[in-house]
């Protein structure tokens, strides 16, 4: 069976691959259909399932700013749309049962509330996965995509707690040291090195201090990941443990997916209850984008954020598992939910490619903030005298940048998408602003570039350098562009794209290597000249 499980997932996927789909839609499709030949979840499925989400959580955790959480854009726009959500699915659900849904017939109001309340959610998984792939983890509908999930991680964790009349336990005050031992948890880390015990580090800190020490005390196992990951993140190794477990984080988490496919048995009535709640998620949407939009930022900051929410969760899994054991529903609607979760992903994968060109569509009947009245993340942007801009400001980035300067004195400007690391660019020297060049809004920001001579595509994603490519070509650049890559493919790629200068990485590294060498290596140091080095081998 697990040959079965493992040839169907890559089949599904690769073909989702190369329809421009994400794969998790393969991986979806295929759960349904295993589940339509007889084949059943296992305990394995579900125990890899479970690893994946919590090692999703964890390094969530890794890359987020408890400050961010506090930005009432993030706490304020969650609690709305939650009581809004769940209002408007409750009298949906309520005038379905009326007019004589089956499924429904026999649930009562408070029973209702609780459909309501999980519909209202939508899936951290799916969210973060789609960012990913888009490269867009540090844009700012990223952050707050990101922080309302994990605030409706917290919902959901007090609402299983009330639900199941379950209290912590009273030793979970200990829970309260952990912040305390943050100085013991970076030196680890800082001992961990960059191999197998860095990947080790990160399995113990997810799942032991984590998820095992809030199940311990009678906790969510996932918010210890979540919160554990959150104390590392001012750590500098923390994006360097985040890389070290996405290759297993992502192979763990194609048994989710495959799992929400194989969960429940659907019948007709469950189908059809499924794709009634796939026709009220739009209504799910509008009441995000109206939230999001009420506190001052762009539309297509609006919108993208809303189309990465626009799905339902697999924590309506959970609520109707929960509900089915203490015999509040019956067992076909965790069969409808896992439906509905599914068709939402499958609906929201194309939404999420395409978010591009449906602000540009929608931008030209949505009624834009004025400017003055904009949230500060979406301010307009002024270059300035700027001759260089540098699209990127991590290792690469800023060493191009001060190597310029050294050379060609204050000419350039860096963009980070970040907001710390903007801040630390600027408490060093740098003439750096917060922006996210994968963002079309971004150059639409942008004031004026005919200063610019020079721009450097220097992001860590090459998805996101050939977005801002495509972004000057469009606004007729005529300066030069340089741009980095991993992969021989990706350099030929630029250069028949127009790039002046596309440079590999891995081998500039080993270039520059030598440069800097042969720079600090002892004045009364004579190397061999070539022809005496030939001997020299001879004699060995």
């Amino acid at each position: 069976m697990d040959i079965v499980l493992i040839v169907t997932a890559f089949v599904a996927g690769f073909i989702a691959l190369r329809v421009n789909l994400p794969p998790l839609v393969g991986f979806l499709i295929a759960g349904f259909v295993l589940q339509y030949y007889g084949i059943q979840t296992s305990s394995t499925l579900d125990t890899l399932s479970n690893l994946g989400v919590t090692l999703l959580l964890f390094t969530i955790g890794l890359k987020l700013d408890v400050k961010v959480l506090l930005n009432k854009e993030v706490w304020a726009s969650a609690s709305v749309h939650n009581i809004a959500s769940t209002l408007f699915f409750t009298l949906a659900l309520i005038g379905l049962k009326t007019v004589g849904i089956t499924l429904l017939s026999d649930i009562q109001l408070p029973q209702l509330l609780l459909l309501a309340f999980a519909l209202s959610f939508s899936s951290t998984v799916f969210a973060i996965k789609s960012l990913e792939e888009k490269g867009a983890m540090n844009s700012t509908y990223a952050m707050i995509s990101i922080g309302i999930l994990v605030m409706q991680d917290i919902f959901a964790v007090i609402f299983l707690t009330v639900s199941t009349g379950k209290i912590p336990e009273w030793y979970a005050v200990v829970l309260f040291i952990l912040p305390f031992l943050r100085p013991l948890f970076y030196k680890v880390l800082d001992k961990s090195g960059h191999g197998e015990m860095l990947v080790l580090y990160g399995f113990f800190m997810a799942l032991v201090m984590g998820a095992g020490l809030f199940t311990l005390v009678g906790m969510k196992a996932d918010l210890g990941a979540l919160i554990l990951g959150m104390l590392l993140a001012g750590h500098h190794k923390a994006s360097e443990l985040s890389k070290s477990l996405f290759n297993i984080k992502e192979l763990f988490l194609v048994c989710f997916f495959l799992n929400i496919g194989l969960s429940g048995d659907p019948t007709l009535d469950a189908f059809i209850l499924a794709l009634i709640f796939l026709l009220l998620l739009p209504i799910k949407g509008i009441l995000y984008f109206v939230t999001i939009n009420c506190f001052k930022f762009r539309v297509r900051t609006s919108l993208l954020a809303t189309l990465t929410l626009f799905n339902f969760s697999e924590f309506g899994l959970i609520v109707a598992g929960l509900a089915y054991k203490l015999g509040w529903l019956p067992a076909e609607m965790m069969a409808a939910i896992a439906i509905a979760v599914s068709l939402s992903f499958i609906v929201s994968a194309p939404l999420n490619n395409m978010g591009h060109k449906i602000y540009r569509y929608c931008s030209k009947w949505l009624k834009e903030q004025t400017d003055e009245h904009l949230n500060l993340r979406d301010k307009r942007i002024n270059p300035g005298n700027a001759q260089v801009l540098i699209l990127g400001m991590g290792r690469i980035g800023t060493g191009a940048y001060d190597e310029i300067r050294s050379r060609y004195g204050k000419i350039c400007l860096g963009v980070e998408t970040r907001q710390d690391m903007v801040n630390t660019h600027i408490q060093s020297g740098r003439n750096v602003i917060q922006g996210d060049a994968t963002d079309s809004d971004f150059w639409e920001r942008i004031l004026d570039i005919a200063n610019v001579k020079l721009v450097l595509l220097a992001m860590p994603h090459h998805q996101g350098n050939k977005f801002a490519l495509e972004q000057l070509k469009s606004r007729n650049f005529q300066g030069q562009t340089a741009a980095i890559a991993e992969y021989p493919d990706q350099v030929t790629e630029f250069c028949e794209n127009g790039v002046d200068a596309a440079f590999n990485i891995y081998n500039e590294a080993g270039a520059g290597f030598a440069r800097h060498v042969c720079d600090e290596l002892d004045p009364q140091f004579k190397p061999m000249q070539p022809g005496n080095w030939d001997k020299s081998v001879d004699l060995l």
